[in-house]
């Protein structure tokens, strides 16, 4: 029987004399008498720090702690948030709140209600789980001054997580993020925070609102023959997705049965991101059954789209695209009527679309990664970034849309067949326009944060002089920032013929990614050749990069 210590026991009874929900309660009760040197250590990781709030608001495990996602850390922060807003002066317009179908997400979105309520604010609340995109796309037609939506986007399934929109409907961004940690540091015992339970409710009104103008984006006289396999991943897209497709004017698409409905344990997927291997096979088993055109996915809070097209090459004849290459394809059809305002992408994607901007004469600029930073770039006519988020329709939603990228996607692919061509048809006149540029991906999870830390030491102790075959013309340690960038930790290595790599550690995992992109001229049109060709340098800069890692 392992003891826990005096000062922890203290941490967690004062703790459970707080937590409103009895299932925590009960949980955290039984690590407390389990006895085992398991349940000990679990407890000292729950009380050994508070989750931390940054840009990306908080996200961790549902569980009781202060390290934890639970309604004790949830109400702290929503009253820290009104706090922030009070003390800006930012009170006159509510604060739009929604949420996903995880675990605990309508009680953490109730009880963010009942807070803003307390505090004397408006406080306005989807009666219904809905996509990310919908509050996002609120906020501006609701004049809020701010939004708030529980989920915990495509991470695995014990988790949740509270992410916060300022009254542009763009995600904070610093100081935001630490003026808000302040303000929730400052909260006091639960006691003290006033909740009212008068609050409002919307549905039908700002969904039509959102459907309406997503309706917009395909003019009257588009083509719209196409067949479509589609699966919201068990998450909140379907309904939203089916309404938007049929208001486009688009036939119905086929929809995964056994992931049509939203389900918080995501039961056949290990890992809920369209982006994982073999999170989509589902839907490509369906779209080679019904024969279809193409298939689309959403993540389990829609604000992000993926794509499979048929590939004869393609082990099973489909193929899902890349997020840069779905990126450079939507580049291509937003910008080519030459649109007066900015393209923009993430620093870790393809270089191509600043390419194709200055080809139609649109300005572009680099941003760092999320769309914290993407979503509030003035005059953004499009942006994105290669982990399959889309900011389509900049004037409504300035933060990443699944939904609204679906609808575009259909319009492009439906334009190609009316052509008898496809989106790997599209691909190919990119590759021949602008050279090959293709992407790659190194990630690294790991159990022991610190591997990262010391991971990116040493690569900015011995920096290496080639990757691959390519050599190492200059590096830009992306923490010390630049007139252009904020400083964030990361480097960027700008390689020889046109290829770079950028390693930073994931905002929102327990990951360091690797971005690596080559470009290849495309000799007498043939592009396979140049695929091939880039697909082994992208193998070798992969090589060579692992054991500079030492990972």
């Amino acid at each position: 029987m392992v003891t826990v210590n005096d000062d922890l026991r203290a941490a967690a009874e004062a703790w459970l004399s707080e937590d409103p929900d009895p299932d925590t309660r009960a949980e955290l009760r039984q690590l407390l008498a389990d006895g085992s040197a398991e349940a000990a250590d679990e407890l000292a990781d729950r009380f050994a720090g508070t989750l931390e709030f940054g840009t990306a608001g908080l996200r961790g495990a549902v569980a009781a702690g202060p390290n934890r996602m639970n309604r004790v850390v949830v109400i702290r922060a929503a009253a820290g948030l009104c706090a922030y807003l009070k003390d800006k002066g930012r009170t006159d317009g509510p604060v739009l709140i929604g949420y996903d179908a995880r675990h605990k997400s309508d009680v953490f979105a109730q009880d963010t209600a009942a807070v803003v309520r307390g505090a004397g604010l408006e406080a306005v609340l989807l009666d219904q789980h809905t996509p990310t995109p919908v509050v996002a796309f609120g906020i501006t037609h609701l004049k809020a001054v701010a939004g708030v939506v529980v989920t915990a986007s495509h991470n695995p399934p014990q988790d949740n997580g509270y992410k916060v929109y300022l009254g542009d409907g763009s995600q904070i961004v610093p100081p935001a993020d630490a003026e808000i940690a302040a303000a929730i540091a400052a909260v006091g015992r639960l006691d003290s925070v006033p909740r009212g339970d008068d609050w409002q409710t919307i549905g039908d009104e700002l969904l039509n609102a959102y459907l309406d103008r997503i309706a917009t984006l395909v003019p009257a006289d588009a083509p719209r023959e196409l067949k479509v396999a589609y699966t919201p991943l068990h998450g909140v897209g379907r309904t939203l997705a089916e309404d938007a497709i049929a208001r486009a004017g688009f036939a119905a698409p086929a929809v995964v049965a056994a992931q049509a409905d939203p389900d918080p344990d995501f039961p056949t997927v290990s890992f809920p991101n369209p982006e994982e291997p073999g999170a989509i096979d589902a839907a490509l088993e369906l779209a080679r059954a019904v024969d279809a055109d193409i298939a689309v996915a959403n993540d389990p809070d829609a604000d992000r789209c993926a794509v499979a097209v048929p590939d004869p090459a393609a082990d099973g004849g489909w193929r899902m695209l890349r997020g840069d290459e779905l990126g450079a394809l939507l580049g291509e059809f937003l910008l080519s009527p030459r649109p007066d305002g900015v393209a923009a992408c993430s620093i870790v994607s393809s270089s191509l679309l600043g390419k194709i901007a200055a080809s139609y004469g649109v300005r572009y600029v680099e941003t760092l990664t999320g769309f914290k930073w993407i979503g509030r770039v003035p005059e953004l006519v499009f942006g994105y970034e290669e982990a399959l988020g889309y900011c389509v329709d900049p004037t409504a939603v300035k933060d990443k849309d699944g939904i609204s990228t679906l609808i575009r996607v259909l319009h492009m692919a439906a334009a190609a067949k009316a052509e008898g061509r496809t989106l790997l048809d599209l691909l190919d006149d990119l590759a021949l326009g602008y050279g090959l540029h293709a992407t790659d991906q190194l990630s690294v999870r790991v159990e022991d944060l610190s591997l990262i830390g010391a991971a990116m030491e040493r690569l900015r102790a011995v920096p290496p002089t080639s990757l691959g075959r390519y050599t190492v013309e200059r590096i830009d340690d992306l923490s010390l920032g630049s007139e252009t960038l904020p400083p964030t930790d990361g480097l960027r290595y700008t390689l020889s013929e046109g290829a770079r790599v950028v390693v930073r550690p994931s905002g929102t995992e327990p990951k360091l990614k690797c971005y690596l992109e080559v470009v290849v001229p495309v000799a007498d049109s043939d592009v396979s050749s140049a695929r091939s060709q880039a697909a082994k340098n992208l193998t070798g800069i992969k090589q060579t990069l692992s054991t500079a890692l030492g990972l």
